[in-house]
């Protein structure tokens, strides 16, 4: 049995979907013409905060939460289909396969951030704490 690489997978994902420089993000977000999703585990926002404004969609449910069939749906996170949705994760892998995942599904306008939240601090997005509850 051949089992592909993470790395494979993370390659011919790159090869197939929309990727955007952190400061494009940034302009888009700014334009408010853009969703962006932070699919990193809870763990990380807490220790390292997040975009502010950004939704938080952990990787494991993303699949659901974007299936209009699914009881996990999220309709009310997408308001506005005619923004972009950009995903983005610690530093751009689990965003790249997450992003060609949903266009898999049949998501046409999603990307996700090169480089992730790493690349996006350096880059003046407004970044805020997120508390445990």
């Amino acid at each position: 049995m051949t089992i592909k690489s993470s790395k494979t997978l993370v390659d011919e994902a790159m090869r197939e979907i929309k990727t955007y420089n952190p400061q494009e993000t940034k302009e888009l977000y700014d334009k408010k013409n853009s969703i962006l999703i932070d699919i990193r585990d809870i763990r990380e926002i807490w220790n390292e905060g997040t975009v502010e404004g950004a939704l938080h969609m952990p990787r494991g449910m993303l699949e659901f939460w974007f299936d209009p069939s699914s009881p996990y749906f999220k309709k009310e996170k997408f308001d506005d289909s005619s923004k972009n949705i950009i995903l983005f994760c610690a530093g751009g892998l689990r965003s790249a396969l997450a992003t060609k995942t949903l266009n898999d599904m049949g998501y046409k306008n999603v990307g996700h951030v090169e480089g992730g939240f790493s690349a996006m601090k350096l880059t003046g997005f407004n970044i805020v704490k997120k508390d445990k509850k």
